[in-house]
């Protein structure tokens, strides 16, 4: 019987294997299927195919509407999100041919600030669209050129003057009278002054972006240049009469005017040199330059500088014209200067919180 029985044991143990194997292959699978759970959960949410990338937006549309109207001028379109609202200009200039850049004012809100060109797309859009109201700023001009034909004009009215042409004043008079010294000081002063403000405009100075409305240089250059007509003429007629106190009162007032004009130009370099070195974290401070000092007393040394010129002028020549033009210099200059103290004041709030804007205790 055991040798009947030796014959299924090989059987039997075909089939003990046979079991053995499918369970060792349903627990290997099992083991796989876990392995395979795990990497998924440790590898997170499965990252987007190629199609659902390229449905995420790329570009913008930009509505150009008119601010007046509410119309609808024109569609910029693909607009990348690192373009700035310079770059939205240009195409709009392509689409609208008669309006340039430097026309064009583009705002949020209709009663909103006129955005700057460096702004860029991305953060203005709550959207793919984003809708920009159009301002016809009109024709424009840039802040050199507006600056040198200011000051340009003015330096040669007054030569004019100073030859005495014979169109302006009687040539008989003008031979006879003899011309006081402080005529001639006080061309050479003028002069001075508007030569340091062109040289100043070339080298010195460093406008910011944008323009100005041709109007407004319109507008300055009737008042530089209408004021030094009337200034030239008193100045250079024939029976112009010196000053009260003499050859004094004149030395004493062209001292402090070029004195005031030095401390302008020194201050006008501290300025251009704090912004090219791109220092903007401190109020400006003084130096070792003496005329520099003045900081610390008020913010806008420049414009204290530029009305005791004027008023040295008015005092060197004792003319009621100049003396008319430095009162309006002074106030003009003291609103600029408290426009700009109150820049500082944001600023530069410890530095500049003690300071004056223009002259100290009065402005």
């Amino acid at each position: 019987m055991l040798k009947r029985q030796n014959p299924r044991a090989p059987e039997h143990s075909k089939d003990l294997a046979a079991d053995g194997g499918a369970l060792s292959m349903s627990h290997n699978d099992s083991r796989s299927f876990f392995n395979l759970s795990q990497l998924v959960l440790s590898a997170g949410q499965i990252k987007p195919s190629p199609a659902l990338k390229h449905s995420k937006i790329t570009y913008f549309e930009v509505e150009i509407v008119d601010v007046q109207s509410k119309k609808q001028i024109c569609i910029v379109d693909k607009v990348p999100p690192a373009s700035t609202l310079l770059d939205v200009k240009h195409k709009f200039h392509k689409a609208c041919p008669q309006w340039y850049p430097s026309r064009v004012g583009l705002q949020l809100e209709r009663n909103g600030p006129f955005l700057k060109d460096s702004i860029s797309i991305q953060s203005l859009a709550a959207s793919s669209i984003i809708t920009l109201y159009f301002t016809d700023l009109g024709q424009q001009v840039g802040w050199t050129t507006f600056f040198l034909t200011e000051y340009t004009g003015p330096l040669l009215i007054y030569l004019l003057f100073y030859i005495r042409l014979s169109t302006i004043y009687d040539q008989v008079e003008s031979r006879k009278n003899f011309r006081h010294p402080v005529v001639h000081l006080a061309c050479f002063c003028h002069c001075l002054h508007y030569i340091r403000h062109l040289l100043e405009t070339l080298f010195v100075h460093k406008f910011s972006e944008g323009h100005t409305p041709l109007k407004n240089m319109i507008k300055g250059c009737a008042f530089y240049w209408g004021f030094t007509s009337w200034i030239a003429y008193y100045i250079n007629h024939p029976r112009y009469t010196p000053p009260s106190f003499g050859h004094k009162q004149v030395s004493y007032a062209a001292l402090a005017f070029l004195m005031c004009e030095a401390g302008n130009h020194f201050i006008n370099v501290a300025l251009a040199h704090q912004t090219n070195s791109g220092n903007r974290t401190c109020f400006p401070s003084p130096t070792y330059n003496p005329f520099t000092w003045l900081f610390l007393l008020v913010s806008c040394p420049n414009y204290t500088y530029e009305a005791g010129s004027w008023i040295s002028f008015t005092v060197m020549t004792q003319t009621l014209p100049v003396g008319i033009f430095a009162f309006l210099m002074v106030i003009q200059m003291s609103l600029w200067a408290q426009k700009k103290h109150k820049l500082y004041l944001k600023r530069f709030y410890p530095e500049v919180r003690r300071k004056a804007a223009m002259i100290p205790i009065i402005f």
